[in-house]
Formats: structure tokens, C-alpha cells, sequence
């Protein structure tokens, strides 16, 4: 229902500086009025708008808190609803009773992700809008960051706007043919319409392969650094953390349990996973590291094989090299380079790239970082925030779906097929688009995409 008045905690749950209680809805004013008492004598209706006024929250005549309140009206507001945000002191029961303070003079608990759903619904944002909003939450990263801003300024709600209206204009050509014929208008499809078109499926086309960068910006690199026992994986993830985060000693076999960080590489985060070392055992605990190390092993988007320079190859390394995929992406890092080279790679054929490194001594750390930022993106990441990346899967099958349609249609013209076969491709393509905005959405998407939010959002 969007006809009630929703509260929520928008702060993080415990002890600190400030809670916000926020109220949205028609009823948001009367149920402040019923609460709160302006230290200045004036009626809440007639605190001045868009302002932050002090004062005092009430049950009856007893003070619950001493806070600042800030009155929003609608339409100019983030939900389009009258909105009131309650400062008070941040503390888990004192926040929570105002809360129930609200609640009890009509406010409803909101739901996940409810206010920004409203503000969907109320036509404020579109959809990208607003899965952009949950995306500058977690974003982990000023790269991340940039696009999610990009996208919540309306840059892809624009693109797509831009590529609907080419569709269109080819609509409305087929249209005029097809419901006025005595108009005499038979002649094919115009050249310019069907030059709009190919350049729309070449726009299209830039964006979903933008995706695999755009993702890797968003989520992160499961970067998994594997190799048998005293290799020296766990100096080596300290050496990139530059923290004493994993143990280390001369006993193989430490690690027996999987140990994950991410660390930002110029705006590329890079969950990094050091794994136990990878042999067999008879320690059923050490067992279980290891059958986790082989698991992550098949799941990662980038592998870290560390093997020991100062030894010959072992019959451990060459198996677990005979592991690989051979479609991963594999970097090969030699450790311990500051002692006297023994190893021999030039049979690990299928590892193409090699970084000599020594993690005990943090030689090599920065050159390392550089070379897994090359090898991960192949290219540079543009620096540039005008520039338009697909973050997410959604957008990305949408336009898939779309640029198929769009491939039909140009087949119907290269066949000389009658226009009206158009009519099916032209609609699909219209509302593959539509559905990325929202226009066209069911409950099930906008559940799944909210569901994700916190509430108080």
C-alpha cells in the first residue's frame, strides 16, 4: 500500500553519535505533531519546511529525548511523500522507543528497501536509479563508486531512452505502411532509419561487453592464491594486506582453513583468498583445508599459483599445476627470490605470465599489484566518469534480449519479408529496454531488486 505512513531506523543499529528515525507518508506531519514539542511555542504545521528545528520528543508529559527534526513536503522529497526525519541520541533503546513511539500513532514498519520503492513508484527515479542506490551503499571502491553515481544521475535511463526513440521512429514508419495503405507509401524501409537502427545494435553491443569490466569493478576479483605447504602464500597475502593478517611459520601446513580480504588495486577490489597448502595428508583437519582449497580453486576469477623459487619443482607443484583450467587465468609467482634460484617453468607451459617476488622481504609487492591489474582487465580502465559501464546482469540480458530482436528485424529486411513481421521484433526490443527502466516490471523483479536493500532505505 502506498496510501499509508511508513517509519524506519535509517542509522545503523547500536551505540553512536545520532539515530534517524524516518517517517514517510501522508499522516508523517500529524503523527510529528503528536509527538514532538518545538522548543519554540510554534504548531508543527507551521515549523518552516526544509528546515532543522529543536526540541523535544514526548510520551504525554514525560521527555523521551532531547532532538533536531527536519520536516520535508511533498512533492519535492525523496518518496514524493510528506517526509520527517528524527535526530535524536544515537543508543539501541532510545532509538527503538521513539520508533514505537511513531508506530503507535499509525505509522507502519517499512519494509526492505521500502522508501527508495516508493520513490520508484512515485516516479522520482527509474529503476536503474534505483538499484544504483543500493549499489553506492556497498560500493567498495571510488571506481564503483563513479559508476553507481553515473547511474543514479540518470546517464543509463538517458542511453536507453536514446536508443528506444531510434526504435520508434522505425515503429511508426511500419505503422504509417501498414494501417494506411491507400497513402501509397510502399517504398522500403528509409536508409536513415535503418542507419539509426545498426547504430543502436552497435551501442547495445559496447554495453554488454562493458559488463565483465563493469562487474569486476562492482563486486570484485575472486583472486584465490594456491600452492603446496611453506610456499609462502600467507607471507605473501600479508605482503599485499601490509598487516600481519595470516600466520606464518616454518611449519607446513599452518593454514588449515581459508582466509579471506579484499584489498583495493587502483579501484579494482581484489578478494583475496589464501587457501591451506595443497598436499596430501593424514591430519583430518589439514584434509579439510585442502579439499576447501581445491574448491575455491575451481570458483576463482584469478589464481595465484605461488611455488618456491629457491626449490626445484616437486611432484606437489606439478600436480597442482596439472589442476588448472585451462581457460583460468592463471599468474605464476615465484617467491623467494632473494635466496638462490633453483626452480625451472619452462614445462608449466600453460602459465604465460611470471612475477618474481620475495614476500618475506616485500620485493616485488608493487610490481605484482601492477601486473594483476594489466592481466585482469586486459586494458585500462577509463578514467573518464562520463563513461557509461554495465554494472549489472539485469541490464545486461535486457539488452541482449534486445539486440537479438533487433538482428531479427534486419534479417526480415535482407529476406525482402512482408513489414508486418517486423511488428514482434520491434515490441520485444521496445520492452527488453522498457523492462531495464522499469516501465514494464512485475512484482517479482522489483521483490528481487529491493529485497537486497536494508530497511530504513
Amino acid at each position: 500500500m502506498l496510501l499509508d505512513t511508513i517509519a524506519a531506523i535509517s542509522t545503523p543499529r547500536g551505540e553512536g553519535g545520532i539515530s534517524i528515525i524516518r517517517i514517510s507518508g501522508s499522516e508523517s506531519l500529524n503523527i510529528l505533531e503528536k509527538i514532538f514539542s518545538p522548543k519554540k511555542n510554534i504548531s508543527v504545521k507551521n515549523l518552516r519546511n526544509y528546515g532543522i528545528h529543536y526540541g523535544y520528543i514526548k510520551q504525554g508529559e514525560n521527555i523521551v529525548d532531547e532532538v533536531l527534526v527536519s520536516i520535508m513536503k511533498a512533492p519535492n522529497t525523496y518518496t514524493r511523500e510528506d517526509i520527517v526525519e528524527i535526530n535524536c541520541h544515537g543508543g539501541y533503546l532510545i532509538t527503538e522507543k521513539i520508533l514505537e513511539l511513531v508506530l503507535s500513532f499509525g505509522a507502519r514498519l517499512a519494509e526492505v528497501g521500502e522508501f527508495t520503492r516508493r520513490a520508484f513508484f512515485h516516479g522520482r527515479i527509474d529503476l536503474t536509479q534505483a538499484e544504483a542506490v543500493m549499489d553506492i551503499i556497498h560500493g567498495k571502491t571510488e571506481k564503483s563508486l563513479s559508476l553507481s553515481m553515473n547511474q543514479l544521475r540518470g546517464d543509463l535511463k538517458e542511453k536507453i531512452l536514446n536508443l528506444k526513440k531510434a526504435i520508434l521512429d522505425l515503429a511508426a514508419h511500419i505503422n504509417v505502411v501498414l494501417d494506411y495503405p491507400e497513402e501509397g507509401i510502399d517504398e522500403p524501409i528509409p536508409e536513415n532509419l535503418l542507419k539509426n537502427l545498426q547504430q543502436v545494435s552497435r551501442e547495445i553491443q559496447e554495453l554488454i561487453s562493458s559488463y565483465q569490466k563493469g562487474k569486476m569493478i562492482k563486486e570484485g576479483v575472486k583472486t584465490v592464491i594456491i600452492g603446496k605447504p611453506n610456499v609462502g602464500k600467507s607471507s605473501l597475502l600479508n605482503s599485499i594486506l601490509r598487516e600481519e593478517r595470516a600466520i606464518v611459520t616454518q611449519v607446513a601446513g599452518t593454514t588449515r582453513d581459508v582466509i579471506e580480504e579484499v584489498i583495493n588495486i587502483k579501484g579494482i577490489p581484489l578478494v583475496l583468498v589464501d587457501t591451506a597448502g595443497i598436499r596430501d595428508t593424514t591430519d583430518f583437519v589439514e584434509n579439510i583445508g585442502v579439499m576447501k582449497s581445491k574448491e575455491f580453486l575451481q570458483k576463482a576469477d584469478l589464481v595465484l599459483f605461488v611455488l618456491d623459487a629457491s626449490q626445484k619443482l616437486s611432484k606437489e607443484d606439478k600436480e597442482i599445476y596439472l589442476s588448472l583450467q585451462e581457460n583460468q587465468k592463471v599468474i605464476g609467482i615465484l617467491n623467494k627470490t632473494d635466496l638462490e634460484k633453483k626452480i625451472q617453468v619452462s614445462s608449466l607451459s600453460k602459465i604465460k605470465n611470471w612475477i618474481e617476488v620475495s614476500a618475506m622481504k616485500c620485493i616485488g609487492i608493487e610490481e605484482m599489484e601492477e601486473k594483476i591489474y594489466q592481466y585482469i582487465l586486459q586494458e585500462k580502465v577509463e578514467e573518464n566518469s562520463q563513461t557509461l559501464i554495465l554494472t549489472n546482469i539485469r541490464h545486461k540480458s535486457a539488452l541482449e534480449k534486445t539486440n537479438r530482436a533487433i538482428e531479427n528485424i534486419f534479417l526480415t529486411v535482407e529476406q525482402g519479408l512482408p513489414m508486418d513481421l517486423m511488428a514482434v521484433d520491434i515490441k520485444e526490443a521496445l520492452d527488453s529496454l522498457s523492462e531495464i527502466t522499469g516501465e514494464i516490471s512485475t512484482e517479482d523483479v522489483l521483490d528481487h531488486i529491493f529485497h537486497n536493500f536494508c530497511v530504513g532505505k
